[in-house]
């Protein structure tokens, strides 16, 4: 994976309103989704924590995958950054009130995804207005998420970001891009993201299960190097969505 990508960006301390710090930080002005106030602000108010909202889709795909993943996310941003962090994810579906309260969405599985016209266009209106969503394909979903985001951005298309791209360099370096942690069907892994207004709005990490690698390692035999890096590029991805 090239010189030591593993190795944390010089100063990447990182923190939000409502958790004090020492010595060099880095303020996160965090772009609510469905709010027109940056959520920093409101962070700042309510004293509540940075939690990931994962999301509940129709088609029959297993949403629900990976059920550690996310809480060790969650702890290896509460134990490495200086962000205020809750415990656990929370569950939301397109349609949930619920969904403008939560600053990234995250989603795998390994089959069919389904959004209705209704639920495209709240995913629209979400990520227009300042949310991000990260795809992690599970092995399988690839077919699918590429027919349903077609429905939401129409005019825009998966592109592959290069390496230099700042969701690798956020927290730790990763100079050669995504980890790859399992092996399907060969080759490299790849990460792809959709741009609006110049924003990157979806990260998409295909054939890596990062996912798997932030699981419990037990759960899949992982070695220990694996896993950190499966955690490590996680921390990049909520660092990045939360300061752009």
């Amino acid at each position: 994976m090239g010189a030591d990508p593993l190795e944390a960006r010089e100063g990447a301390l990182v923190r939000l309103p409502g958790k004090s710090t020492g010595g060099l930080a880095l303020t996160i002005a965090v772009g609510a989704a469905l709010v027109a106030a940056p959520l920093a602000g409101a962070l700042g108010a309510s004293r509540d924590a940075v939690t990931v909202a994962r999301l509940k889709y129709g088609g029959g795909g297993d949403w629900y995958a990976n059920p550690t993943s996310l809480p060790n996310l969650l702890a290896a941003l509460e134990s490495r950054t200086e962000i205020d962090v809750a415990e656990e994810p929370v569950t939301v579906s397109l349609e949930d009130e619920a969904l403008s309260l939560h600053p990234v969405l995250h989603m795998t599985g390994h089959g069919r995804v389904a959004f209705t016209d209704v639920e495209a266009a709240r995913l629209r209106e979400y990520l227009e207005r300042g949310g991000f969503l990260w795809a992690d394909d599970n092995y399988g979903m690839d077919r699918y998420l590429r027919a349903e985001m077609a429905k939401v951005f129409p005019e825009a298309s998966f592109v592959e970001l290069p390496f230099d791209h700042e969701i690798y360099h956020s927290f730790y370096r990763f100079p050669d891009g995504l980890p790859k942690i399992h092996e399907h069907d060969g080759g490299p892994p790849h990460g792809y993201g959709i741009f609006h207004g110049g924003r990157l709005v979806v990260f998409y990490s295909f054939n890596t299960d990062i996912g798997d690698g932030m699981e419990d390692p037990e759960v899949h035999n992982d070695l220990p190097e694996k896993h950190e890096a499966a955690l490590r590029m996680g921390v990049n991805v909520l660092v990045y969505a939360l300061t752009h």
